[in-house]
């Protein structure tokens, strides 16, 4: 838990998900730069949206100005809820809004923290231009050292006048405005995909979804090793991006009560375009505390380690903690994961039983009992 101040009040933050690493913070100095921006802005009267904010520190400050915050992740919603309450404030759902969502009103002003994913900032700023006010300015924030010229060719799609500011503590803004009347560009993507020599399909996913243009590697390395039995009548893909592996399962369990989880709204609304509802169930949510306890039979995943610019194994070691409890007695985890990373030791601690049942120069495939 950290102080932040602005205008001489003082604010107190917290990550979600909780971190052991205190260097980590809330906010970082694109945020400072903003705010700073701001201050030499009229807001009164203002339609303010905020687009990536993930710890929910805007949306904290300028909570008089009651901002629209376009998010996509369920971590990134919880955050904002809980920051706000943490200074004293009730968050109101109503303000939150999805980044294929309608917004209710044109927008002066849209604050965009650039993410990592190109295409996802091409989504963002495709979705701001279109609420945008003619009017309308669009505040961009990134650190220096993840600047990319593609920021600017993204930008200047949208915009006509793209002005990069100089830097301030290692962070700088772009400042978008006279938005260009441009028809809106396709935000589904096609990937082919052989899950077989006999079988392949064409899956669809949202700009900004895990793995652009093509299926991961370490996906296409657990589907090729996944076992699934007629036995295994109710099963999570945990983290389950476009549903590929979800689908995989389906392929071969066509009975199967399937479970697909995820913490971005885009992979949810992703995996819904490539796997019929029926039996299928989607849960938007970065936890599996909405599942019922010891009923799945298998659990597997590709899980996350990477968040925006972060490389962090604590919220999949977490998340293994709960597969544990959803699974039967006896039920089974597949994960799969990269060489250099050190599942083992997690794993081994929270399962009974373990062993690696695949593994190449890059990626290695555990199977654990519960």
């Amino acid at each position: 838990m950290k102080t932040f101040t602005h205008r001489e009040k003082e604010y107190t933050f917290k990550r979600y998900p909780e971190t052991t690493n205190r260097s980590l913070q809330a906010w970082n100095a694109g945020d400072e730069y903003v705010l700073s921006k701001l201050e030499g802005l009229d807001l009164s009267g203002k339609s303010i949206a905020l687009y990536n904010d993930r710890f929910g520190v805007l949306a904290t400050v300028l909570n008089e100005n009651r901002p629209i915050v376009v998010v996509d992740r369920r971590s990134q919603l919880k955050s904002i809820e809980k920051n706000m309450e943490l200074n004293g404030l009730k968050w109101d759902s109503t303000q939150s809004f999805s980044p294929l969502d309608e917004l209710p009103e044109k927008v002066d002003i849209s604050i965009i923290a650039i993410p990592k994913t190109m295409d996802l900032f091409k989504l963002y700023l495709q979705h701001a231009s279109h609420y945008l006010a003619d009017d309308g300015v669009v505040i961009c924030s990134f650190m220096t050292k993840y600047f990319s010229p593609q920021m600017l060719s993204i930008a200047e799609e949208y915009f006509e006048d793209v002005d990069q500011s100089l830097a301030l503590k290692k962070s700088r803004l772009l400042t978008l405005k006279g938005k260009k009347q441009k028809t809106s560009d396709s935000i589904i993507e096609e990937i082919p995909f052989s899950f077989d020599d006999t079988h392949q399909e064409q899956l669809q996913q949202y700009s900004g979804v895990f793995s652009s243009g093509h299926i991961d590697y370490a996906t296409q390395f657990l589907i090729a090793h996944l076992n699934v039995s007629e036995g295994d009548k109710k099963i999570l893909d945990m983290g389950a991006g476009n549903g590929v592996i979800a689908r995989a399962v389906q392929i071969k369990n066509p009975t199967a009560e399937i479970h697909l989880t995820d913490d971005s709204r885009l992979a949810i609304a992703s995996s819904k375009l490539n796997l019929a509802s029926g039996n299928t169930h989607f849960h938007w949510n970065d936890t599996l505390d909405d599942l019922e306890k010891n009923s799945f039979d298998l659990v597997v995943s590709n899980p996350p380690f990477h968040f925006g610019h972060e490389t962090n194994i604590e919220v999949s070691v977490q998340l293994f903690t709960e597969v544990l409890e959803v699974l039967k007695p006896g039920g089974r985890f597949i994960c799969v994961a990269n060489q250099h990373l050190n599942y083992k030791t997690h794993l081994n601690k929270i399962f009974t039983s373990g062993e690696v049942i695949a593994q190449n120069e890059k990626f290695i495939l555990y199977k654990t009992i519960a």
